[in-house]
């Protein structure tokens, strides 16, 4: 029996089709391959994959209509397909490409954590839905032995001929009180029970059919679904008529049914608050690149403001992508913490870098209070600045202008305790217990209007337990503000210093360096090189492996950056072949990809590179590799 997903990779593009089965791989998943249409159908057809990766071009048949092909035969009908192009396309294609079957499309370029998270809710869905069909068939197998003729009366004089035993199943009442007479029963069962009654044999004389679904609460208090159908039957003795009355509990269906429904409410209203996030700083982007076009060389003032508008919507988006891989990574539990004895000082000046200018913006006042003392806590020091980076985020959101935000840590015991209170909105005594659920939100600020994901405090409660931590939230109410509370266990061992950093004729050297740069994206080279050549780096570029290695010849590099997901070749070949290349013996070999797992940067390191850098990259990060200094964020993305 196979253990892990099964996945089937169609690509006739060598390079691609390798790319993502490594992907694929490194996440866990089992891999065939396939290069045509015809091969994709024979092998889903014989291997019963769980989905389909199925790129449109092809050599033999089109993409599109493999799937269609995929979901018209009943045997290969419920295999996930999710669809995929190498370039841009028309949205009617996207549009035909969906209403041919496939489960979902993602156009080129694909991220690694993208094509993952995708793949992952492709497969979590399937498996919800089979849940959803077990119940169902436990539902009717459970239906099947209680569902029987639940009374049997005669119309005549009310007298009850006949109760089943599912009566005592359903009402918890032996069905020996009900001998007596109709009326009985009926004001005992259930307040409605007689107008239940007497509306199935009205509509059984208007019509000849009665069949009802109704909810019902019982004695204990608890409830119950059941299905109710009243029919005539004809008795052999001629001029005479019985009615039977038919229940059945459907009570787990409904629980299922409610289950799907409220599953698609939150996936539908989550997919429709990322669309938001995601436009909103998107509009400000386009805005500033519009005025950048239109402003002259003179207006110096009006083009560093655009510059600085791109740089805080980007880091937004950003933020917001790393919040949904983060929680797409601790969920299936492949994040990786990287723990050293901490200084609180260094973590909260930390996580102020990234809380500050929301603060300021915000026009919050911010009272940080410290112990005069040094206090250390193990940890990861980038996960523990995003804990408290994130609350701080969320106190300035939910505070209206102009609020006072408090930061106070104190030792209790043997831990630290991390408080960030705000006079904000505060929080609903219904709310406060599943605040930290995912998704969860409160009323955002009436004068700020994005509301964000619902998934930041989620967040920082799944990294502070992996921290052997604990979190609290508490208000008194609406209009009281809020506060936050993290305990964390505290660290008795104070590290070594850090290592002095390089002199500054070293890094005035290093700064003289012949950098190459190869990407398939022309405008992530050409940014990447305006970048470097206003840092004082000579640059290069090439866009494939065949014009790397000539560029490389001629260029003579100090140092490459190279992109993993290259065309036809895959990074780690190129580097590989850099590597045998005489002219790049000595050439620092840096990994500037989308690839950003723990497993991406032993791969890349295993292939020949000496630095693994996740896009995107501060240039903070990128010289600081550049200059030989190793700082935690050239190792590895985090998680």
């Amino acid at each position: 029996m196979r253990k892990e997903p099964l996945i089937l990779n169609v690509d006739d593009d060598e390079g691609a089709r390798y790319v993502k089965t490594r992907i694929l791989q490194v996440a866990g998943f089992d891999v065939i391959e396939a290069a045509t249409g015809g091969d994709a159908l024979a092998l889903a057809a014989s291997d019963a994959p769980d989905l389909v990766l199925l790129d449109v071009k092809l050599p033999d048949i089109n993409g599109l209509e493999v799937c269609r092909r995929i979901k018209a035969d009943p045997s290969t009908a419920s295999i996930l397909v999710l669809q995929t192009s190498a370039a841009l396309i028309h949205r009617s294609d996207k549009i035909r490409a969906l209403d041919g079957g496939a489960d979902n499309y993602l156009v080129a370029p694909i991220e690694a954590e993208e094509l993952v998270a995708n793949v992952n809710a492709l497969l979590r869905l399937r498996r919800v839905q089979g849940e959803l069909l077990e119940s169902e068939e436990r539902f009717r197998q459970m239906a099947e032995n209680i569902e029987d003729v639940f009374w049997m009366l005669a119309p005549q004089d009310g007298r009850l001929l006949y109760v089943s035993p599912a009566f005592e199943l359903l009402w918890g009442r032996s069905p020996d009180v009900l001998r007596d007479d109709i009326g009985s029963w009926i004001a005992f069962v259930h307040e409605q029970e007689r107008q239940r009654v007497r509306a199935a044999f009205e509509r059984l004389m208007e019509t000849g059919v009665y069949d009802e679904e109704f909810r019902i609460v019982l004695p204990d208090n608890s409830v119950r679904w059941v299905r109710d159908r009243a029919f005539p039957v004809k008795n052999t003795a001629p001029g005479r008529e019985r009615v039977a009355r038919v229940t059945s509990d459907i009570s787990v269906r409904k629980a299922a049914e409610k289950l799907r429904h409220d599953a698609d409410s939150r996936k539908d209203e989550f997919l429709a608050t990322l669309a938001h996030e995601l436009r909103n700083p998107l509009g400000p982007i386009r805005s500033a690149v519009d005025l950048l076009r239109m402003t002259g060389s003179g207006e110096a003032q009006v083009q560093e403001r655009a510059r600085d508008m791109i740089s805080r919507q980007v880091d937004h988006l950003v933020r917001l992508v790393d919040d949904l891989l983060d929680i797409s990574r601790i969920s299936q539990g492949k994040i990786t913490l990287q723990p050293k004895n901490l200084e609180l000082k260094a973590l909260v000046s930390s996580a102020l870098e990234t809380a500050q200018p929301f603060i300021t913006a915000r026009q919050h006042q911010l009272n940080v209070l410290l112990p005069e003392q040094d206090v250390w806590v193990y940890g990861d020091a980038v996960r523990l600045a995003q804990v408290l980076g994130n609350l701080l985020h969320n106190a300035a959101k939910y505070t209206p202008k102009g609020g006072t935000i408090t930061l106070n840590a104190a030792i209790v015991g043997e831990e630290l305790m991390l408080t960030v209170k705000d006079t904000g909105i505060g929080i609903t005594l219904d709310a406060i217990d599943g605040i930290f659920d995912l998704f969860a939100q409160g009323d955002v600020a009436p004068d700020q209007a994005q509301n964000g994901l619902g998934i930041g405090l989620s967040l920082v409660k799944k990294l502070v337990q992996l921290h052997n931590g604990r979190v609290y939230a508490y208000s008194a109410g609406p209009g009281t503000g809020s506060t936050f509370s993290v305990c964390l266990p505290l660290s008795h061992c104070q590290p070594a210093p850090p290592p002095e950093a390089a002199d500054a004729g070293a890094q005035e050297a290093a700064g003289r360096q012949r950098v190459l740069v190869v990407d398939d994206n022309p405008d992530a080279v050409e940014m990447m090189q305006m970048l470097l050549e206003a840092s004082g780096y000579e640059t290069a570029s090439a866009h494939d492996c065949a014009s790397a290695l000539e560029r490389a010849s001629a260029f003579r590099p100090q140092a490459v950056l190279l992109d993993i997901g290259l065309p036809g070749t895959s990074g780690y070949e190129v580097v590989r072949r850099l590597r045998a290349m005489p002219e790049c013996a000595r050439a620092k070999m840096i990994a500037l990809t989308g690839y950003g797992q723990a497993r991406d940067r032993e791969l890349a390191l295993e292939a020949g590179f000496d630095f693994h850098l996740v896009k995107p990259v501060s240039v903070n990060a990128l010289i600081a590799v550049l200059e030989e200094r190793k700082p935690a964020a050239a190792q590895a993305a985090p998680g």
